[in-house]
């Protein structure tokens, strides 16, 4: 094994683009540390001691958001606007060309996405410029818009660091970042723990029950990560002149976790508009209406589940086209073993992705709501350890072990993945 991993630094580009990385994590780290002019922080910690709703967006900035540093929206704009591009693709015929022409096509998507980001960023800016008008220490409106200019460009830095990762790097940039800022707490979560122990506030039974659930988690989200259906693809024979073509067989991967992390983003995001709304108005009913909707409550876990399960199907069907995979195996002379070409090879393909995405939609939903229940059982609390940073932490840590093993494996060196 330690040999295998020593095969990484004897490839000069792969050690150069490791480096790289590591570079642009640092220049990350430091910026988190940076703060936005004009803001008092002690009054933005104030914000994350009870913290649900600021907490679990202060663990994907790393840290940045309750230091209110020039990182403090990290990369959520950016994050926003692609899925927005990525659900109008199919609505918009411009977008659904451009997705259809390649690298090309790409680029100008790309190019949309950076400008709906630096929108994005300035509103989401400007609203938490005005909702956390307390910390502002001169408040107006010269004050706002010199906050909102400045998160916007930390967020836009993100967004170039990122890319520059992706093109230079190893890796999605865009998802080093986040999981960077999710790994960066965990130290400060572990240090939580061990106040509590020494707080007498648990026991050491309550340490070793959570750090049992903790690594059964992962291994039970790297297994459903990796899981997928293997729908076998036979080609038929052509003679063209003397040459046989086809004939070989093949299968289309279908994953059981087809829409990642994203119906829990989207579920999250729905229910924590109530709750965002109540922190800044002084409206009794809004108060009273929020308070069902508080983090932990029956009603709130409960609609919770239901909204995974509901995102997952919605953004399956808008990602994954069947009638365009069944349309591409007839064309290419691809057909399921039994099951004719055309339309009734994409009942067949919709039945078993609806069957998969089923259990795919109750995992997902299993992963959200069981830090509430670790919560409770080992009377933990505080601690971020949720499904969401967990699910993106594995699979971004997958998704580069993968592409670090095939530069690898490609210069004839011995893999370390098996």
């Amino acid at each position: 094994m330690l040999s295998a991993l020593a095969n990484i630094y004897r490839i000069p580009e792969l050690r150069q683009k490791i480096i790289f990385t590591l570079i642009m994590f640092a220049i990350f780290r430091m910026g988190t540390h940076i703060p936005v002019p004009g803001v008092n922080p002690a009054v933005i910690e104030q914000l994350f001691q009870s913290g649900n709703l600021f907490g679990l967006l202060d663990l994907f900035s790393g840290g940045a958001l309750s230091k209110f540093s020039i990182f403090a929206m990290s990369i959520t704009p950016y994050i926003n606007a692609s899925i927005i591009i990525q659900l109008l693709t199919v609505v918009i015929p411009t977008l659904e060309q451009w997705s259809k022409e390649g690298q090309e096509g790409h680029k100008k998507t790309t190019q949309v996405t950076r400008y709906l980001t630096v929108a994005l960023a300035f509103l989401q800016a400007v609203g938490m410029s005005i909702g956390l008008k307390d910390a502002i220490l001169n408040p107006g409106i010269g004050s706002i818009l010199i906050i909102a200019i400045t998160l916007t460009a930390g967020t836009v830095f993100l967004m170039w660091v990122g890319e520059q990762i992706t093109s230079q790097g190893v890796g999605n940039g865009i998802s080093l970042i986040i999981f960077a800022g999710i790994v960066a707490a965990l130290p400060k979560n572990l240090g939580r723990i061990y106040q509590y122990l020494q707080a007498g506030t648990i026991n050491g039974f309550n340490a070793i029950l959570f750090g049992l659930i903790a690594v059964g988690m992962v291994v039970f989200v790297i297994l459903i990560h990796q899981a997928h259906r293997r729908i076998p693809i036979s080609y038929a024979k052509r003679v063209v002149g003397q040459r046989t073509y086809g004939g070989h067989s093949s299968h289309i991967p279908l994953k059981v976790n087809q829409a990642g992390v994203i119906p829990i983003i989207f579920a999250s995001s729905v229910l924590m508009f109530p709750v965002t709304i109540a922190q800044f108005v002084d409206i009794p009913w809004v108060k009273t209406v929020a308070g069902y909707f508080a983090w932990g409550t029956p009603l709130q876990t409960s609609l919770y589940a239901l909204l995974i399960i509901f995102f997952t199907y919605f953004y399956t069907a808008v990602t994954v086209k069947i009638p365009d995979m069944a349309e591409n195996l007839k064309k290419y002379g691809g057909f399921i073993p039994g099951i004719r070409p055309g339309k009734p090879t994409e009942d067949y393909l919709d039945h078993v992705l609806t069957r998969i995405t089923l259990a795919g939609a109750f995992f997902l939903a299993f992963i959200a709501i069981l830090p509430n229940m670790v919560a409770g059982a080992t009377h933990i609390e505080g601690v971020y350890f949720g499904g969401t940073a967990l699910l993106i932490v594995v699979g971004v840590a997958l998704d580069t072990m993968k592409q670090i093993e095939s530069m690898v494996v490609m210069r004839h060196y011995q893999g370390f993945m098996k």
